[in-house]
């Protein structure tokens, strides 16, 4: 079992961003010590583990391993886009060392057969650490009870709603169903928030007006703010008559920020999400990009984009998640009508948060206002291991699983490579701010300088309180 220590770091949590040392012990985090003025943090660290490995840092920042609650990794069913192997490793490589994949799969992940087998395929295949969600649908509503009931549902993270139909199509749309499914309190409620209704309305006003030659720029318009807007407050009226925990997946507009602020107040059981996607492009990028940034929902105004960043500094958006969604570039390179909508991001989404934090977007830009370091360390695992009831993960805290990230951000480098399976990003050519220099996965040295160390896979499956 290796034992190292981490000195001369900048350690983040949600609560402090100090100078600080922090050691290893086999999987676990052994020692944290935050600079005094009379005695350094790194010679009382040196003093109790005189055997351990030391890394100066210099400086770097020193947080815990990103957890992703939010990934389509295409196992089963459309493995030729990405899969569970591959696209876990490009989570390591971008500093993510816990994830939790999304159930829209072939077939979806609505039983316990098929949420048994997505376990089996991750087991010794996962570069990081793994749960799944359990989809929901209009006719599982008691089977989900059931599992519940049994050992309080610990087989799986949240309960996945789409209100709006994407990517495998899992739409429910029966009031009764998604009345039934709010009113679970054991489990955390994740929804994509688009009302398909209206999406379909301007889906057809867009096939009017230009045929099947509907421009890319068009997306924010068929699923468009009012079709988030209208989806949200349903949810958050839904939450707050039954005292749900929901979490609203992919927020978008400036709208819904606010509306989700106001519930917030009346109900904390209610908490949110955004992707660096959103926080880094805008409506304005669609000409440039194209199918390339297609997602649901779909990326909005500058100015949603600058009131997702308020909302992120304010704590109104508590966590990010990649939506790390692949597809073929040939999918993408279609006509809009035949584009699959979804971004592959994961390799890339707290370098682009960083990059964010310091005020830039996707043209190169300062864009303020600037991020804190301690709402980023928040939003990238501490709240995400606390919605779940992840264990002994999430934070730098001694005794917790020594799952940790270094980031330099000071070392801005134009992406040029990709080890997703679909070989591409939006953000190939993109100068971003920061840099992954090392990652910890269960106390192991998994990542440095941007190369895997680990020859084989080695991710646990993660366990929540209730286990």
């Amino acid at each position: 079992m290796s034992r190292y220590l981490l000195t001369n770091a900048f350690l983040v949590t949600g609560t402090y961003a100090k100078p600080g040392a922090l050691a290893v012990d086999g999987e676990r985090i052994a020692g944290i010590w935050l600079r005094r003025e009379t005695e350094t943090d790194d010679a009382r660290a040196e003093a109790e583990f005189p055997d351990a490995r030391i890394f100066d840092l210099d400086g770097m920042m020193l947080l815990a391993g990103g957890i992703d609650l939010h990934t389509h990794f295409r196992e089963p069913g459309m493995t030729e886009k990405g899969d569970l192997f591959t696209e876990s490793r490009a989570a390591l490589l971008g500093g993510i060392t816990s994830i939790f994949d999304m159930p829209n799969n072939k077939p979806p992940t609505v039983t316990l057969e098929a949420l048994k087998d997505k376990q089996v395929r991750a087991e010794g295949r996962s570069w990081v650490n793994y749960g799944f969600h359990l989809g929901a649908t209009n006719d599982n509503v008691g089977l989900i009870q059931e599992l519940l009931a049994l050992n309080g549902g610990a087989d799986f993270g949240g309960i996945k709603v789409f209100m709006g139909s994407s990517t495998g199509n899992m739409l429910v749309d029966r009031d009764a169903a998604l009345r039934d499914l709010f009113r679970i309190r054991e489990k955390v409620i994740l929804i994509h928030n688009e009302d398909e209704g209206v999406i379909k309305a301007n889906l057809a006003e867009a096939k009017a007006r230009w045929g099947e030659e509907v421009p890319f720029p068009a997306h924010p318009l068929i699923r468009s703010r009012e079709a988030c807007i209208r989806s949200t407050k349903k949810a958050l009226e839904m939450a707050l008559e039954y005292g749900t925990r929901l979490h609203i997946l992919h927020v978008t507009t400036e709208e819904e920020i606010e509306m989700i602020a106001a519930a917030k107040r009346r109900h904390p059981g209610i908490t949110t999400e955004t992707s660096a996607n959103y926080l880094w492009f805008s409506d304005a990028d669609y000409d440039k990009f194209g199918g390339k940034i297609k997602c649901n929902p779909a990326i909005k105004s500058a100015a949603d984009r600058a009131a997702l960043r308020r909302g992120f500094i304010d704590g109104t958006l508590d966590t990010l998640g990649s939506d790390h969604a692949p597809h073929l570039l040939t999918e993408k390179q279609r006509p809009y009508l035949s584009c699959p909508s979804g971004i592959p991001s994961i390799q890339h989404s707290l370098p682009v948060l960083m990059s964010v934090a310091e005020g830039w977007n996707a043209s190169g830009r300062e864009d303020a206002p600037v991020i804190p370091p301690q709402r980023i360390a928040s939003a990238i695992s501490e709240k995400a291991a606390e919605l779940l009831g992840i264990k002994d993960r999430g934070s730098l805290k001694v005794g917790n699983f020594a799952d940790l990230v270094v980031i330099d951000p000071r070392s801005g480098e134009q992406v040029s490579s990709v080890v997703n399976k679909c070989g591409w990003s939006p953000y190939m050519g993109a100068t971003l701010r920061a840099k992954i220099k090392m990652v910890f996965l269960n106390g192991k040295l998994a990542v440095r300088d941007g190369k895997a160390l680990e020859e084989a896979p080695s991710g646990q499956r993660l366990r929540l309180s209730k286990e």
